[in-house]
């Protein structure tokens, strides 16, 4: 799956995924329930709706609404709800794919905390761990990967735990308490041991990246239509030494979470909207049954060909983010209602995708013959969980494979409410003391929505749609390796980049005028140069990869139009500000970076992109971080956003039969986050 995030707390995006259909006539109607609970969440909502409800660490946390839930019939609110609660049943498989000890790590810490409230320094201290491991689904940074540091002494926490009953083996009392022990959840650096210097828990700990590259190349064909191989599975050794896999179904392993998963979705198989999406469930049903990865490729066929319906979901083990190998599959759920006003006007986009890969700067050896089936929707978000909650993407672009999107087409979705509680709860300031002038502050509070939403639009539709590899050339995962994503990301970007002063979109009725477009190389140029670095620790390496090809991109044009000033850094009373002097011409050099990285992936040129990347996109300037941390820091802005999930509350007969549901906007992350941890939590500590 292809993700972009909001890319600057000043500026929230958006995209989602679902389609459009008739509802019944006889379940048109709310049942009094459903009515009742609805207009009390619209009044709340007309009544100072709280969009942030608290911060902590570097974390604000933010509630959306579900625009268009009431207007669902009772079968699609059940069929909402059925999905939504399939994905909570996976929740643990995240905690478990991101370290081995999360599980039971958790466990403790929720023991304690329902147990009697305590007080005091120490208290305070286990409660900010507590909120930083629930958003990061695990004891490192979702975002950094570095493990959390701890405020209170182990003593403490082990004294409150048998308080509770509870206890921890030695080694996961040292996984929390010992800083160098497992200190890093993703390891990228490419003179270290990729896999032995990282905590996820894709591979056995002794297992080195030497042999996860022969185990899978030993797997490589020559296939026109190759399966992913590695999506599922862990890589384990069996007791003779040699590399196995320990299958993700649900005779294997993750078993017990991936049949309550099942019974969910048969559940909503009874309440389809329409036999392609029905029959699209059942393929992910038999998927899970089988862990046959050839099922997953035809469920992906016959999902991004199930475009009718108001109703839609992304769901099961997809980003391959987490893996520093690119090959394993993070656990997600996304189900979301469409946007029919918004999505109307977007897929527009969609329905040009030839014209722009026509007229995209990259060699026409590497330019699409045929774009083919892309939808692109704006959609509401009603249920998120594993890989996509706490912190949540706002467009989406899948399915991965190459064959499937070249072939039969790809599904891009906004996600319109999620962009919206971004929005409601962003901070004006940031602009205030980062923009060069007071033109560049006009030109964004004017066009600063409508750019991102056509960043988002462009990246996801066209860009992730865009190019082909030459004949030959292995999945980029396998040539690019832990350069894949960010190069990926990269592309994507710049193809939107390239398009944003096209007076195409003009001539679309998609943009009033290119100010749009420069207000997006305004916003892109100072947060991949300036913004995003309050993400990082004052000292460190940019490591993610959607940060690391925006720093790259941003580097490179600074670079190449230096000699024409195309982009300046200008210090005035001692703070740093970017301007742009030329956007035409910023414009043709994000065209010639967007050619040299589709080369790059068409040829699978490892050497070339990692240079790209190492050169521009990781190294951090000192002066500068330390700068925009100072400057930030009076602003009390927080660097990350995350969200609290809505409340599905089914409504049942006398029978307990559930005959339709209403939706409740919880406000307690916390009491939230305990709450599935008593709900749905099916794995047992270790796996």
């Amino acid at each position: 799956m292809k993700k972009l995030h909001s890319f600057a707390t000043a500026c929230a995006l958006s995209l989602a995924l679902t389609a459009c259909g008739d509802k019944p006539a006889e379940e048109s109607t709310p049942s009094d329930a459903t009515m009742e609970a609805n207009n009390e969440a619209a009044k709340a909502s007309d009544n100072g709706f709280e969009w942030a409800t608290e911060r902590f660490a570097d974390i604000k946390i933010v509630r959306y609404q579900v625009p268009g839930f009431t207007e669902l019939s009772a079968s699609q609110r059940k069929l909402v709800y059925y999905l939504v609660q399939a994905g909570l049943a996976g929740r643990d498989i995240m905690w478990d794919q991101n370290y081995r000890h999360n599980l039971s790590i958790r466990r403790a810490v929720e023991a304690v905390l329902s147990g009697p409230q305590g007080s005091g320094e120490n208290w305070e201290a286990l409660n900010l761990y507590a909120r930083q491991m629930f958003f990061a689904n695990g004891i490192h940074h979702h975002y950094s990967g570095d493990k959390f540091t701890p405020k209170f002494s182990q003593a403490y926490f082990v004294d409150l735990l048998e308080t509770a009953g509870g206890k921890l083996s030695d080694e996961a009392l040292r996984a929390m308490f010992d800083p160098e022990f497992d200190a890093k959840k993703i390891n990228l650096d490419p003179d270290k041991d990729l896999v032995k210097g990282s905590a996820v828990n894709f591979y056995a700990p002794d297992i080195t990246d030497a042999e996860v590259t022969a185990f899978y190349e030993a797997m490589s064909d020559e296939s026109t239509q190759p399966v992913l191989h590695g999506l599922n599975s862990k890589v384990v050794r069996d007791a003779d030494g040699n590399l196995v896999e320990k299958v993700w179904y649900a005779d294997g392993m993750y078993g017990e979470s991936i049949k309550v998963i099942i019974s969910w979705l048969e559940k909503a198989v009874t309440v389809a909207e329409n036999k392609a999406q029905a029959d699209a469930l059942k393929l992910l049903i038999k998927y899970y049954q089988t862990g046959d990865l050839k099922t997953w490729d035809d469920y992906n066929v016959a999902w991004v060909s199930a475009t009718e319906g108001d109703v839609d979901y992304i769901h099961s083990f997809i980003e391959v983010y987490q893996d520093p190998k690119g090959y394993k599959g993070a656990f997600e759920n996304i189900v979301q209602i469409k946007d029919f006003d918004a999505s109307r006007r977007m897929q527009k986009v969609a329905a040009d995708a030839q014209w722009f890969e026509d007229n995209s700067t990259t060699d026409p050896a590497h330019k699409k013959d045929e774009v083919v089936g892309i939808s692109y929707n704006v959609v509401s978000v009603a249920g998120e969980s594993g890989d996509a909650s706490p912190s949540t993407p706002i467009g989406v672009n899948l399915p991965n494979s190459n064959w499937i999107r070249a072939t039969h087409g790809s599904k891009s979705v906004s996600l319109g409410n999620i962009v919206n509680a971004y929005n409601q709860s962003s901070n004006p300031n940031i602009l205030k003391e980062f923009a060069f002038d007071q033109a560049q502050i006009e030109r964004s509070t004017a066009h600063k929505e409508l750019a991102g939403k056509m960043r988002t639009a462009l990246h996801e539709v066209i860009g992730h749609a865009s190019g082909k590899l030459e004949a030959g050339v292995g999945t980029p995962k396998e040539t690019l390796k832990n350069y894949s994503s960010p190069l990926e990301e990269a592309r994507a970007d710049l193809v939107a980049l390239y398009f944003l002063m096209d007076e195409k979109l003009v001539e679309l009725g998609l943009i009033p005028s290119l100010e749009v477009g420069r207000a997006a190389y305004d916003s892109f140029m100072l947060n991949g140069l300036m913004l995003q670095l309050q993400r990082i620790k004052l000292g460190k390496n940019i490591e993610q990869a959607h940060m690391r090809n925006r720093q790259m991109i941003a580097s490179w044009v600074l670079e190449k139009g230096a000699a024409d000033n195309v982009v300046s850094k200008v210090i005035r009373d001692g703070k740093t500000y970017i301007t742009i002097n030329d956007y035409q011409k910023l414009r043709d050099l994000f065209g010639q970076l967007l050619k040299e990285v589709q080369r790059i992936k068409s040829q699978g040129d490892y050497q070339a992109g990692r240079d790209l990347i190492e050169n521009y996109g990781v190294k951090v300037d000192k002066k500068l971080h330390e700068e925009v941390l100072n400057r930030f820091e009076p602003l009390n802005v927080a660097p990350y956003s995350g969200f609290i999930n809505a409340k599905l509350v089914p409504v049942a007969n006398d029978s307990g039969e559930v005959i339709d549901v209403s939706v409740t906007y919880p406000a307690d992350f916390i009491e939230q986050m305990l709450e599935y941890g008593r709900e749905h939590s099916y794995l047992p500590d270790y796996n």
